[in-house]
């Protein structure tokens, strides 16, 4: 049934909507996961401490949920699955990991579903972003990259675990000094995710010619970035907390400041740092330490610098 349909999305975009063709792309693109970690980022240091805090530890929560079920289920790609299936080759390019649940639906539901959840953002920008979360995880069907229910479920557990972030939240914020235990819990989960990953076995089916269909061991990476990327969370999240104390509350040229300085530090961390530690730590340990310092890098280095950098300014132009 999933492959009827996927075959019927294809028939599709191969005939009257291939308009539609740039259009989910883009779709796709802003719920890739670098798209969705800067734009989290941005919120964090220039719009909203608050909501960014929000959105940084639901979405690495929902990636190691994501990450969990992806290696329980490992469930191959649609195109390894039928030879029907031709998906588009960008996105099937950038398609990594196994199949179920999708990551991009997964992203989707925790940015721009966690958002629309938010009974106090205006009616208006809720269903907006209701509709983007939607659109995003359609894309993956019309690129054949995704199921049915690998989108299904990615956005479910996206918006689900959102919703018990809200509660999580309200929980710290009534007994902030339990943030330690929470920190603790969050990284054993990690650690335990990890482990998992590294010890199953994975199914080892092979074509006609002999060459192995799907490397499990190669799909657990997804599974490596997103214990990295929770355990950077929490580890920043505590340390800001106790130690730096950043605020958004500040003039708008100064989020301004936030915004150039913080796109340009955190592209040179994902893009240069990030490179020469895989590079220098091979295997499941460079994943997870690469994507452990980009979110210790939203989290805490960057607030690090925007409190004593803009310490060094005038008390006139703190004002």
């Amino acid at each position: 049934m999933d492959i009827s349909i996927l075959l019927l999305w294809q028939n599709f975009r191969n005939g009257p909507g291939a308009c539609l063709k740039s259009f989910m792309t883009k779709m796709s693109f802003i719920g890739e996961m670098n798209t969705v970690l800067i734009l989290i980022g941005l919120i964090y240091w220039c719009v909203s401490k608050e909501y960014g805090r929000y959105f940084l530890m639901g979405w690495s929560g929902c990636r190691v949920l994501n990450g969990l079920l992806k290696v329980s289920a490992c469930a191959y790609r649609p195109w390894i699955r039928d030879a029907r299936i031709v998906p588009d080759a960008e996105a099937k390019a950038a398609a990594t990991g196994y199949s179920f649940p999708s990551g991009h639906s997964t992203n989707a539901g925790s940015l721009y579903g966690g958002a629309a959840i938010r009974k106090e953002f205006p009616k208006a920008l809720r269903i907006t972003l209701g509709i983007t979360a939607v659109l995003i995880a359609l894309s993956r069907n019309f690129l054949g990259v995704h199921t049915p229910q690998d989108i299904l479920a990615g956005l479910a557990s996206g918006v689900i675990v959102m919703w018990l972030t809200v509660k999580l939240i309200a929980w710290i914020d009534k007994n902030p000094g339990k943030d330690i235990l929470v920190m603790c819990i969050g990284i054993a989960i990690s650690v335990a995710v990890a482990i998992y990953a590294a010890v199953k076995s994975y199914p080892a089916d092979y074509d006609a010619a002999g060459q192995l269909l799907v490397d499990g061991a190669k799909m657990a990476n997804d599974t490596y970035k997103a214990v990295g990327w929770l355990i950077g969370f929490m580890a920043g999240w505590v340390l800001e907390k106790r130690y730096i104390g950043f605020s958004t509350d500040v003039p708008m040229m100064t989020r301004f400041t936030r915004l150039a300085t913080g796109l340009l530090s955190y592209y040179a961390v994902s893009l240069i740092l990030n490179y020469l530690v895989k590079k220098w730590i091979p295997g499941p340990t460079g994943t997870i330490t690469s994507c452990f310092i980009q979110t210790f890098y939203i989290s805490f280095i960057y607030p690090w610098f925007i409190k004593h950098f803009e310490c060094l300014r005038s008390p006139a132009a703190e004002a």
